[in-house]
């Protein structure tokens, strides 16, 4: 089932608009945990102290403060950070196109569904133009007293609209102290041959969350009374480098 809208906007390009509703594309399932009093099972409740008094500080004696250096604030009141906050035209606007290739996994962040509003009648030819030319388009719009910059993708006939995040947030690999491996020709060809043998559509419904599976498994025992059989984990050794030949060798003879 769809989410419902939660954010509407307009798409856009040079002498184009396109509104459309904004939908969230991918849900977190997870199990979700109360902090309790153990003796009396009551719910837990967070409170902000101050480090020196060691006492609740109320909402209104709190400030929004920048560590300058240690022990040096700047203090910014909420009418100044008001002046920061981008203004909301509702427009994703569409700078320039690129190949979808082009765009570097790391810079992806969260995936959104886009829904034609009010029969917008560019909406269906921009999909399918973006889906024949593998495009994307890059875009920038304020969501929610915030700025972001995205990809505006094709998935199917649906416009799919991809945060990302800025250069100076990813990481280069640069950064790494990355050592070289010696690789023999041999190493190379059966870890291929493994690949192409382990190689299969892409298919996610196969696997599923196993520490959620067994976190709610724990839990409906525990519901019916059942004791729980504390297991030591396996730990697994690392492959010696000089053993690595040996090793493919042996997973290509059970994939064979």
């Amino acid at each position: 089932m769809a989410s419902g809208t939660i954010w509407k906007g307009i798409i856009h390009f040079g002498e184009t608009d396109i509104p459309v509703k904004l939908h969230t594309a991918v849900r977190e399932e997870r199990i979700q945990f109360h902090l309790l009093h153990e003796p009396d099972l009551a719910r837990l409740r967070q409170q902000l102290i101050c480090a020196l008094e060691k006492r609740p500080v109320s909402a209104d004696e709190q400030s929004r403060g920048f560590e300058a250096g240690e022990g040096r604030y700047i203090l910014l009141d909420p009418e100044e950070l008001e002046q920061t906050v981008p203004e909301s035209d509702r427009r994703i606007e569409v700078h320039e196109f690129v190949k979808t290739s082009r765009i570097d996994p790391h810079f992806l962040d969260r995936v959104y569904y886009l829904e034609p509003d009010v029969q917008a009648k560019g909406y269906a030819p921009l999909a399918e133009a973006l889906k024949e030319l593998d495009a994307a388009g890059i875009c920038t719009w304020t969501m929610r007293k915030r700025s972001y910059f995205g990809a505006l993708q094709a998935s199917g006939k649906v416009l799919r609209l991809n945060t990302l995040r800025y250069a100076d947030e990813v990481v280069s690999v640069r950064s790494l102290d990355l050592q070289s491996a010696p690789l023999t020709d041999k190493e190379l060809a059966i870890g291929s041959e493994l690949i192409e043998k382990l190689t299969a559509p892409f298919e996610p419904r196969k696997y599923e969350n196993e520490h959620q599976r067994k976190l709610q498994a724990m839990i409906d025992k525990k519901a019916r009374g059942e004791n729980i059989v504390v297991l030591s984990p396996r730990r697994l050794k690392p492959t010696e480098p000089d053993n690595l030949l040996q090793v493919l060798e042996a997973s290509l003879k059970k994939v064979a």
